[in-house]
């Protein structure tokens, strides 16, 4: 039986490197300049603190402090008639400032705006639940957890919702794996088999752009198929292809692809 060894921070280096193109930010503008938000800001402060604030891609991003974001998305709410939590999650800044970012999407249908309200927990940091003011947070929250790590506090059942429970890791993790790590290479052969098959059965594949031309239905061979457990070999001849079923369909031509053309001129 191979023994598990954890891969810690496998993609650090691709992920933040300069090979990958940075788009360039969306222009942020003064909140003075739209009286509606202009107005809800206002409000905002004072009662609590703003870090910072600025209107960006039509809509008002307010940064708060992280221990605040139950009273401000309440006062949103009640006082200033953001009755919809349209969208929460979190952007993994751990290898740059070692924190998240979380971020609660608002949405007003009265006034017809959009607000963004953001603010930054530490790695390992905690956040307080706000399933009490909006039960679309009771889902978000638990993948928040299970794609990040990062727990809601008072939430009524803070487990995973994507992935097993017994998971280990965060898939949403800049520093994850693509195709996962040695965990997930051997989960399933572990769970239906036991680790004792590991080397009869071997890890599982899990790199989406592997395409095996012998596969036992010849899902990737299109043209060259076979029936269902034949015996696979080299040099099968190619499978005639009809662009419709052999009954083909009422009223329309059936195409044979022996006689299609292709046509090579956009102006035709």
């Amino acid at each position: 039986m191979r023994a598990y060894t954890p891969k810690d921070n496998v993609q650090a280096k691709p992920y933040y490197s300069d090979r990958f193109w940075v788009a360039p930010q969306v222009p942020k503008n003064d909140v003075a300049g739209d009286e509606v938000f202009a107005k809800d800001l206002e409000l905002i402060k004072t009662k609590f603190e703003v870090l910072d604030a600025y209107i960006q891609a039509g809509q008002m991003v307010v940064n708060i402090k992280s221990v605040d974001n139950f009273n401000v998305l309440e006062l949103m709410r009640d006082e200033l008639e953001y009755t919809q939590l349209s969208e929460m999650s979190a952007i993994d800044w751990l290898a740059k400032e070692n924190k998240f970012e979380i971020f609660y999407q608002m949405l007003s249908m009265k006034k017809r705006k959009r607000v963004r309200i953001k603010m930054f927990i530490e790695n390992g940091e905690a956040v307080n639940s706000v399933e009490k003011l909006f039960r679309s947070a009771d889902w978000s929250e638990r993948e928040m957890f299970d794609m990040f790590g990062i727990e809601a506090n008072g939430h009524p059942f803070m487990k995973r919702i994507l992935m097993p429970y017994d998971w280990q890791g965060f898939p949403l993790l800049k520093t994850y794996p693509l195709e996962g790590d040695e965990f997930a290479q051997w989960y399933e052969v572990d769970k239906i088999y036991g680790k004792e098959a590991r080397d009869v059965i071997g890890p599982e594949l899990r790199d989406t752009s592997r395409v095996d031309r012998y596969d036992s239905q010849r899902f990737s061979r299109l043209g060259h198929e076979v029936p269902f457990g034949a015996q696979i070999q080299e040099g099968e001849p190619a499978t005639h292809q009809n662009y419709q079923e052999d009954g083909g369909v009422f009223l329309i031509k059936k195409f044979d692809k022996e006689k299609s053309v292709i046509i090579d001129d956009p102006q035709r």
